[in-house]
């Protein structure tokens, strides 16, 4: 880091400047983009500002109209902002490869050496959207010699990237005339200044930067074959590549339009993409490590990564492997309407410090987004919708936009200092916004543009119908009988959870606009006994029954639900990383803070199947507060979204994004949901490679057969429920037998003088063993936890520490049973130290079902009753 960027010369929190504001570059000097180059895209949005209109003048005045021009001028810059703003996040991603020891490497993920395919044959354009879940540009093609053959950019240093499509206009964001880059270090020397923009690289949501530590040395150095056919030069932790890589938004949230997919997924048009459904097809692991070594347990964590799901705290890391969906976006107005009953939090100190709607000055006085927020001396008010899983982000709409630009990157300067990437290992401090205001411009700019990121929004996460997609029709009944059925089951099963349209009585279970905080399990018991009365359920069954009920609802309640009651996995309800005193401290409410405990929930052993009770812990450590919540996800559109639950391990996942593709996923998902009993107990089976022509099948008449799943037998992979029924259910294990390997180059000075050859490994780990077992340690865990471990594992490995050795060398000379046995005797004391010991990722939700128990009092669903609502669902 240049001594220019750091005030006092001191790297430390608060001291550290981003490279623009190194540089006197202000936020006002990254203007944003205003040129509407994905016009075609959303439904060609943009093309239509009387939509446009009526979509924001609810929320922008009842007196001051806001004109056609200025309405679609705001939507085009907030997407711009979601898809091609990376705010110099840049710097981290090319940190992260060193990080990462060497298995990160976007540069290689955009690449198309024929190195990187022999290695694997779908490293390329050509499979970019099969093997990676990766939306390629439209417009861009791979760069090939006069020839033919492929053949490295002159223009980019030789590297196999792609080439823009001679015959299409000009990516207008790379204009570094109008959006001139940060001129810092080797930036208009040995690589151009650039756009603060970047170039287009072929897949939407990754801009390529020129580096500035490129500098004379580094270029001299430098040798594209190398970087990629030789491991002793690209793993050197030294290497200075001549570009940096940036990350969008969109690069996790653009996806397939559900209704206008592409042809050919590989080749999608500006018109089959949205830039709401989320990345559904992302394979994380893939991308992570590009070269899949399956015998690194760093893989092997990565791979519980269900396509379209990550564990969003991989950076700032809990020591809970979590992996959870990215959130599909869809009709946002209806979602803030809602939260304006039930979504007030309180905010102090640090909280106080996030954008909202009325620190904007062109948001007019008697807006409605005003009524969003209230400020005081001391507490501030805030009414918001919740994004993340846990509903932890809780400061407003408009923080948490912003925080989401923090945790892919912007301002890394002041994050490094609160944390140790990945691994964690020195304690956590919050990301203060009072040093990012101080010292960042990219943050206040990004700041400035999120209004008009929201107000996109408003505008254009309508719900994606299946009768308006190619061929929808004849996945859907005509039979208004059924249809009626499914609706009175939504409205007496579901609506409880998954409706933003209740009956008025529902709201005086929550007062204050939502009763968060102390007293909130309290309201939600006295709420949940009295949706299962016969009042709620003649009030709500008259709301769906009406006509428009679908029309502007959320179809969610965005409720906290107690992971006890839900049943699922419950390490996403326990994150930590929003707890107070912690990374997000600043970006969770208050309220979130001093919500209760909900209790003692069920796991189970990962080798027994023994259930056992663990209780959720306090929010600090004084005892305060609580954890265990779970946010009911919206059903809109969830004939397009399975694999189900917050993880994606509920159906079988299909790779092209087609309307076929989707409702096959869709029908074994929804029948997983609805039938416990039917659900998979191997990792495997959630995985479908090619389409057999046996699951589900069309009378002549064209109704659809539910059948049932092949899968493995689930013998001795049964869990017990709080019903007494058990239910097959996943536990992530490893594939292959696996070591924790570090390279040598990345480990410090004080470890390499020891004879460890090309680095350090730690295991060997035999195949079969629980993932999270191991990734799940807690690392700040007390001195007395770590004497109990250390001797735990004195004992009970002892001299076989030897035999581990030895085996690292000769693979051969144990096998994976010798050691599970050598490592049995230490199960029990790493599950002591295990901050999520709750292994099993495909369990809960049992509602409709047998699987509830008794004491809720609720009836399960004939099969006729839950064919109909599957009916009614796919309306949705």
């Amino acid at each position: 880091m240049a001594s220019e960027c750091i005030k006092g010369g001191n790297a430390k929190s608060g001291s550290i400047m981003d490279e623009a504001q190194c540089v006197n570059r202000s936020a006002e000097s990254f203007p944003a983009a205003d040129e509407d180059y994905f016009i075609d895209m959303d439904y060609g949005i943009s093309q239509k500002p009387d939509e446009v209109v009526a979509a924001l003048q609810p929320f922008w005045s009842p007196t001051t109209a806001i004109s056609p021009e200025e309405a679609v001028t705001r939507i085009v810059k907030g997407r711009n902002n979601w898809i091609v703003w990376t705010g110099g996040n840049d710097k981290l991603w090319d940190n992260m490869n060193a990080q990462s020891f060497g298995s990160f490497d976007l540069l290689k993920v955009l690449s198309n050496h024929p190195k990187l395919q022999e290695k694997n044959p779908k490293h390329s354009r050509d499979h970019r959207w099969e093997w990676f879940g990766l939306v390629n540009e439209p417009c861009f093609m791979k760069n090939t010699d006069p020839e033919g053959k492929l053949a490295g950019r002159e223009d980019r240093f030789g590297l196999y990237l792609d080439v823009r499509d001679p015959d299409c206009a000009a990516d207008p964001f790379e204009n570094e005339k109008k959006y001139p880059g940060v001129k810092i270090g080797a930036r208009g020397k040995t690589v151009p200044v650039g756009s603060y923009y970047g170039y287009a690289t072929g897949i939407i949501g990754l801009r390529l930067f020129p580096n500035p530590d490129f500098n004379e040395a580094a270029k001299k150095r430098w040798d594209a074959e190398k970087y990629y056919s030789d491991p002793a030069y690209y793993n050197d932790p030294k290497l200075v590549k001549p570009y940096r890589v940036g990350m969008s938004c969109g690069f996790c949230h653009v996806g397939p339009n559900p209704t206008n997919p592409p042809k050919d997924p590989e080749n999608p048009q500006w018109a089959n993409l949205n830039s709401n459904p989320g990345a559904q097809y992302f394979w994380f692991d893939r991308v992570f490590a590009y070269e899949a070594d399956k015998t690194s347990f760093a893989y092997q964590t990565l791979h519980t990564n269900r396509p379209g799901a990550l564990d969003t705290s991989l950076i700032s890391t809990d020591y809970i492997n979590n992996p959870r969906t990215m959130n599909a976006i869809y009709n946002l107005p209806a979602r803030m309407l809602h939260a304006l009953r039930w979504g007030e939090e309180e905010l102090t100190d640090g909280e106080r410090g996030n954008k909202q709607f009325n620190h904007f000055e062109e948001v007019p006085a008697d807006s409605s987004l005003r009524a969003f927020f209230k400020a005081s001396k001391e507490v501030d008010k805030v009414l918001t919708p919740r994004v993340l899983k846990d509903a932890a982000d809780s400061v407003g709409g408009l923080g948490a936009l912003n925080r989401v630009f923090i945790n892919i990157g912007l301002f890394s300067e002041e994050w490094l200092q609160h944390i140790t990437p990945l691994v964690g290992g020195k304690p956590f401090t919050p990301f203060p916004i009072k040093a990012a205001e101080q010292n960042s411009s990219y943050w206040r700019a990004t700041e400035q543009q999120t209004l008009d990121g929201a107000l996109f929004f408003l505008a254009a996460t309508p719900p994606d119908y299946l009768k308006n997609a190619p061929g929808g029709e004849r996945y859907l009944t005509d039979d208004e009988k059924t249809l009626e059925r499914g609706k009175k089951v939504f409205a007496e099963n579901c609506a409880a959870c998954h409706s933003s349209k209740l009956p008025e009585e529902a709201y005086q279970f929550f007062p204050n606009n939502g009763c968060v905080g102390p007293d909130y399990l309290d309201c939600w018991n006295q709420y949940w006994h009295w949706t299962n009365s016969a009042e709620f359920k003649e009030k709500m069954t008259k709301i769906v029954l009406e006509e428009d009920f679908l029309k502007e609802n959320f179809l969610s309640t965005e409720l906290r639900v107690p992971v006890t009651l839900l049943e699922t996995n419950i390490c996403a309800s326990i994150a930590t990383n929003a707890i107070e005193g912690d990374t997000w401290d600043n970006f969770s409410s208050t309220s979130y803070k001093n919500l209760p405990s909900v209790g003692e929930a069920i796991i189970h052993h990962p080798i027994t199947r023994e259930q056992t009770f663990y209780e959720i812990p306090p929010n600090d450590k004084d005892n305060k507060g609580g954890r265990g919540y779970i946010r009911p996800p919206s059903l809109t559109s969830i004939w397009s979204t399975a694999p189900f639950l917050l993880n994606n391990t509920l159906g079988k996942f299909y790779w092209s994004g087609s309307v076929e593709d989707r409702m096959k996923s869709f029908r074994i998902s929804i029948e997983q949901l609805l039938w416990p009993e039917k659900r998979y107990c191997d990792q495997k089976d959630l995985y479908a490679a090619e389409y057999d022509g046996k699951e589900g099948a069309y009378t002549e008449e064209g109704a659809y057969i539910y059948g049932s799943e092949t899968a493995s037998s689930c013998e001795g992979k049964t869990y017990l429920t709080r019903s007494g029924k058990e239910v097959p259910g996943i536990i992530d294990r490893t594939t292959e037998r696996s070591e924790l390997k570090i390279l040598k180059s990345y480990l410090p000075w004080y470890i390499r003088i020891f004879p460890i050859g090309d680095g350090l490994e730690l295991g060997p780990f035999p195949e079969g063993i629980p993932v999270n077992l191991i990734s799940n340690i807690n690392m700040e865990m007390d001195l007395g936890q770590k004497i109990s471990l250390s001797w735990d594992v004195l004992k009970y490995v002892g001299w076989d520490i030897f035999t581990l050795w030895k085996a690292q060398e000769d693979p051969k000379s144990i096998t994976d049973e010798e050691l599970r046995k050598i490592l049995s005797g230490i199960l029990d004391p790493l599950l002591e130290v295990n901050k999520c010991p709750d292994f099993v990722v495909n369990r809960g939700h049992y509602f409709g079902t047998d699987y509830l128990p008794a004491e809720e009092h609720r009836t399960a669903l004939n099969d006729s009753d839950k064919r109909a609502l599957i009916e009614f669902l796919k309306t949705m």
